[in-house]
Protein backbone atom coordinates (compact mmCIF):
# COMPACT_ATOMS: atom_id res chain seq x y z
CA UNK A 1 0.00 0.00 0.00
CA UNK A 2 1.57 3.36 -1.12
CA UNK A 3 1.32 5.47 2.61
CA UNK A 4 2.17 8.73 0.84
CA UNK A 5 -0.79 9.28 -1.04
CA UNK A 6 -2.96 9.28 2.27
CA UNK A 7 -1.00 11.86 3.99
CA UNK A 8 -2.33 14.56 2.39
CA UNK A 9 -5.94 13.46 2.68
CA UNK A 10 -4.90 12.62 6.39
CA UNK A 11 -4.02 16.38 7.31
CA UNK A 12 -7.56 16.86 5.55
CA UNK A 13 -8.85 14.82 7.93
CA UNK A 14 -7.53 16.99 10.76
CA UNK A 15 -9.32 19.30 9.27
CA UNK A 16 -12.55 18.24 9.44
CA UNK A 17 -12.11 16.63 13.31
CA UNK A 18 -11.05 20.60 14.20
CA UNK A 19 -14.04 22.18 13.00
CA UNK A 20 -16.50 18.92 15.02
CA UNK A 21 -14.36 20.28 17.84
CA UNK A 22 -14.96 23.80 16.84
CA UNK A 23 -19.53 23.19 16.75
CA UNK A 24 -19.32 21.15 20.20
CA UNK A 25 -17.55 24.36 21.75
CA UNK A 26 -19.29 26.41 20.50
CA UNK A 27 -22.37 24.99 21.19
CA UNK A 28 -21.31 24.92 24.88
CA UNK A 29 -20.76 29.00 24.19
CA UNK A 30 -16.98 28.52 24.46
CA UNK A 31 -16.15 30.31 20.53
CA UNK A 32 -13.03 31.62 21.81
CA UNK A 33 -12.06 27.67 21.79
CA UNK A 34 -13.75 27.01 19.20
CA UNK A 35 -11.88 30.36 17.01
CA UNK A 36 -8.64 28.50 17.68
CA UNK A 37 -9.29 25.32 16.47
CA UNK A 38 -10.83 27.31 13.33
CA UNK A 39 -7.20 28.46 12.93
CA UNK A 40 -5.39 25.04 13.20
CA UNK A 41 -7.47 24.14 10.87
CA UNK A 42 -6.75 26.66 8.74
CA UNK A 43 -3.22 25.68 9.05
CA UNK A 44 -3.89 22.08 8.11
CA UNK A 45 -5.46 22.95 5.01
CA UNK A 46 -2.88 25.12 4.18
CA UNK A 47 -0.78 21.63 4.58
CA UNK A 48 -2.60 19.35 2.87
CA UNK A 49 -2.76 20.91 -0.62
CA UNK A 50 0.82 21.82 -0.11
CA UNK A 51 1.94 18.21 0.72
CA UNK A 52 -0.30 17.00 -2.04
CA UNK A 53 2.00 19.17 -4.63
CA UNK A 54 5.46 17.84 -2.82
CA UNK A 55 4.10 14.12 -2.52
CA UNK A 56 2.16 14.30 -6.39
CA UNK A 57 -0.51 12.59 -5.34
CA UNK A 58 -2.83 15.01 -5.70
CA UNK A 59 -6.43 13.78 -7.18
CA UNK A 60 -10.09 13.90 -7.38
CA UNK A 61 -10.93 12.37 -4.32
CA UNK A 62 -8.30 14.69 -2.35
CA UNK A 63 -9.86 17.83 -3.60
CA UNK A 64 -13.88 16.44 -3.08
CA UNK A 65 -12.49 15.59 0.50
CA UNK A 66 -10.88 18.94 1.20
CA UNK A 67 -14.17 20.60 -0.04
CA UNK A 68 -16.09 18.85 2.36
CA UNK A 69 -14.06 18.92 5.51
CA UNK A 70 -13.89 22.77 4.27
CA UNK A 71 -17.66 23.05 4.38
CA UNK A 72 -17.75 21.87 7.66
CA UNK A 73 -14.76 24.11 9.21
CA UNK A 74 -14.93 27.17 7.51
CA UNK A 75 -19.04 26.93 6.16
CA UNK A 76 -20.90 25.75 9.64
CA UNK A 77 -18.58 26.68 12.35
CA UNK A 78 -18.27 30.65 11.37
CA UNK A 79 -21.86 30.74 10.92
CA UNK A 80 -22.58 28.91 14.49
CA UNK A 81 -19.87 31.74 15.87
CA UNK A 82 -22.29 34.73 14.09
CA UNK A 83 -25.32 33.18 15.63
CA UNK A 84 -24.34 32.94 19.00
CA UNK A 85 -22.32 36.43 19.08
CA UNK A 86 -26.04 37.65 17.29
CA UNK A 87 -28.19 35.64 20.13
CA UNK A 88 -25.74 37.52 23.00
CA UNK A 89 -26.21 41.20 21.54
CA UNK A 90 -30.16 40.22 21.65
CA UNK A 91 -29.70 39.51 25.22
CA UNK A 92 -27.39 42.09 26.43
CA UNK A 93 -30.03 44.73 25.25
CA UNK A 94 -32.90 42.71 26.71
CA UNK A 95 -34.63 45.45 29.29
CA UNK A 96 -34.44 44.06 32.78
CA UNK A 97 -37.57 42.00 33.34
CA UNK A 98 -39.09 42.31 29.63
CA UNK A 99 -38.97 40.53 26.56
CA UNK A 100 -36.63 40.05 23.96
CA UNK A 101 -36.23 43.64 22.39
CA UNK A 102 -38.36 42.55 19.31
CA UNK A 103 -39.60 39.63 19.00
CA UNK A 104 -40.49 40.33 15.25
CA UNK A 105 -36.80 41.89 15.02
CA UNK A 106 -35.30 38.70 16.56
CA UNK A 107 -37.18 36.23 14.49
CA UNK A 108 -36.43 37.54 11.28
CA UNK A 109 -32.64 38.47 11.58
CA UNK A 110 -31.72 35.75 14.43
CA UNK A 111 -30.71 33.24 11.35
CA UNK A 112 -29.06 35.35 9.27
CA UNK A 113 -26.08 34.24 10.03
CA UNK A 114 -26.53 30.79 8.46
CA UNK A 115 -26.20 32.60 5.33
CA UNK A 116 -22.63 32.37 5.56
CA UNK A 117 -22.77 28.29 5.73
CA UNK A 118 -25.23 28.43 2.80
CA UNK A 119 -23.22 30.91 0.46
CA UNK A 120 -19.91 29.05 1.55
CA UNK A 121 -21.53 25.41 0.06
CA UNK A 122 -22.23 27.78 -3.30
CA UNK A 123 -18.83 29.06 -3.35
CA UNK A 124 -17.31 25.41 -2.53
CA UNK A 125 -19.26 23.98 -4.85
CA UNK A 126 -18.08 26.35 -7.60
CA UNK A 127 -14.40 25.90 -6.85
CA UNK A 128 -14.62 23.06 -7.76
CA UNK A 129 -15.94 23.11 -11.43
CA UNK A 130 -13.97 26.73 -12.25
CA UNK A 131 -11.30 25.65 -13.93
CA UNK A 132 -10.67 29.82 -13.60
CA UNK A 133 -9.73 28.76 -10.29
CA UNK A 134 -6.72 26.38 -10.34
CA UNK A 135 -3.84 29.02 -9.93
CA UNK A 136 -6.33 32.02 -8.02
CA UNK A 137 -8.95 32.36 -6.77
CA UNK A 138 -12.65 34.05 -7.80
CA UNK A 139 -14.61 34.85 -5.12
CA UNK A 140 -13.28 34.95 -0.98
CA UNK A 141 -12.17 31.58 0.02
CA UNK A 142 -13.80 30.03 2.78
CA UNK A 143 -10.79 30.13 5.45
CA UNK A 144 -10.12 33.44 4.66
CA UNK A 145 -13.82 34.23 5.80
CA UNK A 146 -13.64 31.83 8.47
CA UNK A 147 -10.63 33.61 10.10
CA UNK A 148 -12.26 36.98 9.68
CA UNK A 149 -15.37 35.51 11.87
CA UNK A 150 -13.38 33.45 14.27
CA UNK A 151 -11.29 36.77 15.19
CA UNK A 152 -14.40 38.88 16.56
CA UNK A 153 -14.39 36.07 20.13
CA UNK A 154 -10.65 36.34 20.20
CA UNK A 155 -11.06 40.18 19.92
CA UNK A 156 -13.55 40.64 22.18
CA UNK A 157 -11.39 38.72 25.09
CA UNK A 158 -8.16 40.11 24.41
CA UNK A 159 -9.49 43.83 23.37
CA UNK A 160 -12.76 43.90 25.70
CA UNK A 161 -12.59 48.21 24.51
CA UNK A 162 -13.87 46.78 21.46
CA UNK A 163 -16.20 44.31 22.30
CA UNK A 164 -19.59 47.13 22.24
CA UNK A 165 -18.41 47.79 18.15
CA UNK A 166 -19.16 43.71 17.84
CA UNK A 167 -21.75 42.75 19.85
CA UNK A 168 -24.01 45.25 17.53
CA UNK A 169 -26.84 43.33 15.86
CA UNK A 170 -26.31 45.90 12.55
CA UNK A 171 -22.75 44.83 12.63
CA UNK A 172 -23.37 41.22 12.62
CA UNK A 173 -26.06 41.27 10.18
CA UNK A 174 -24.02 43.77 7.84
CA UNK A 175 -20.81 41.40 8.05
CA UNK A 176 -23.24 38.28 7.67
CA UNK A 177 -24.29 39.69 4.50
CA UNK A 178 -21.92 41.36 2.99
CA UNK A 179 -19.10 38.33 3.38
CA UNK A 180 -21.82 35.83 2.45
CA UNK A 181 -21.39 37.90 -1.03
CA UNK A 182 -18.42 38.73 -1.15
CA UNK A 183 -17.84 34.34 -1.10
CA UNK A 184 -19.43 34.55 -4.82
CA UNK A 185 -18.44 37.53 -6.03
CA UNK A 186 -16.87 37.83 -9.50
CA UNK A 187 -13.65 39.38 -7.83
CA UNK A 188 -10.72 37.67 -8.95
CA UNK A 189 -8.18 37.08 -5.68
CA UNK A 190 -4.59 35.68 -5.39
CA UNK A 191 -3.61 32.37 -3.70
CA UNK A 192 -0.91 31.95 -1.66
CA UNK A 193 0.54 29.25 -3.90
CA UNK A 194 4.20 29.42 -4.77
CA UNK A 195 5.03 27.60 -7.92
CA UNK A 196 8.31 28.99 -7.27
CA UNK A 197 10.31 31.60 -4.69
CA UNK A 198 11.46 33.80 -6.59
CA UNK A 199 10.54 37.88 -5.78
CA UNK A 200 9.39 38.57 -9.38
CA UNK A 201 6.69 36.02 -9.61
CA UNK A 202 5.43 36.68 -5.99
CA UNK A 203 5.86 39.83 -5.26
CA UNK A 204 2.11 40.23 -4.09
CA UNK A 205 2.00 37.13 -2.06
CA UNK A 206 5.55 38.37 -0.18
CA UNK A 207 4.32 42.17 0.25
CA UNK A 208 1.34 40.20 1.40
CA UNK A 209 2.70 37.89 4.60
CA UNK A 210 4.93 40.70 5.04
CA UNK A 211 2.58 43.36 6.25
CA UNK A 212 0.24 40.46 7.70
CA UNK A 213 3.29 39.41 9.98
CA UNK A 214 4.08 43.13 11.04
CA UNK A 215 0.29 43.56 11.73
CA UNK A 216 -0.07 40.76 14.20
CA UNK A 217 2.82 41.75 15.83
CA UNK A 218 1.63 45.43 16.43
CA UNK A 219 -2.11 44.75 17.21
CA UNK A 220 -2.15 40.71 17.65
CA UNK A 221 -5.66 39.32 17.37
CA UNK A 222 -7.13 42.66 16.04
CA UNK A 223 -5.23 42.53 13.29
CA UNK A 224 -6.63 39.52 12.00
CA UNK A 225 -9.68 41.66 10.59
CA UNK A 226 -7.38 44.05 8.42
CA UNK A 227 -5.18 41.63 7.77
CA UNK A 228 -8.37 39.55 5.47
CA UNK A 229 -9.23 43.28 3.88
CA UNK A 230 -5.78 44.10 3.47
CA UNK A 231 -5.86 40.59 1.32
CA UNK A 232 -8.71 41.96 -0.79
CA UNK A 233 -7.71 45.25 -1.33
CA UNK A 234 -4.01 43.72 -2.10
CA UNK A 235 -5.68 41.61 -4.89
CA UNK A 236 -7.89 44.33 -5.80
CA UNK A 237 -4.77 46.35 -6.95
CA UNK A 238 -2.68 43.24 -8.29
CA UNK A 239 -5.88 43.40 -10.66
CA UNK A 240 -5.32 46.62 -11.47
CA UNK A 241 -1.99 46.11 -12.45
CA UNK A 242 -2.22 43.16 -14.64
CA UNK A 243 -4.78 45.01 -16.30
CA UNK A 244 -2.36 47.66 -17.58
CA UNK A 245 -0.09 45.57 -18.48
Amino acid sequence: MNIKKHIPNAITCGNLFCGCLAIVFAFEGNLVMSAYLVGIAAILDFFDGFAARILKVSGEMGKQLDSLADMVTFGVVPAVVMYYLLAQTFWNNMPPGGQLIEDKYYSILAYSPFLIAIFSALRLAKFNIDTRQTTSFIGVPTPANAMLICSFPLIIQHHPQFASWILNPYFIVTVSLLMSYLLVAELPLFALKFKNFGWPDNKIRYSFLIISLVLLILFQFLAIPFIIFLYIILSVINNLMSAKQ
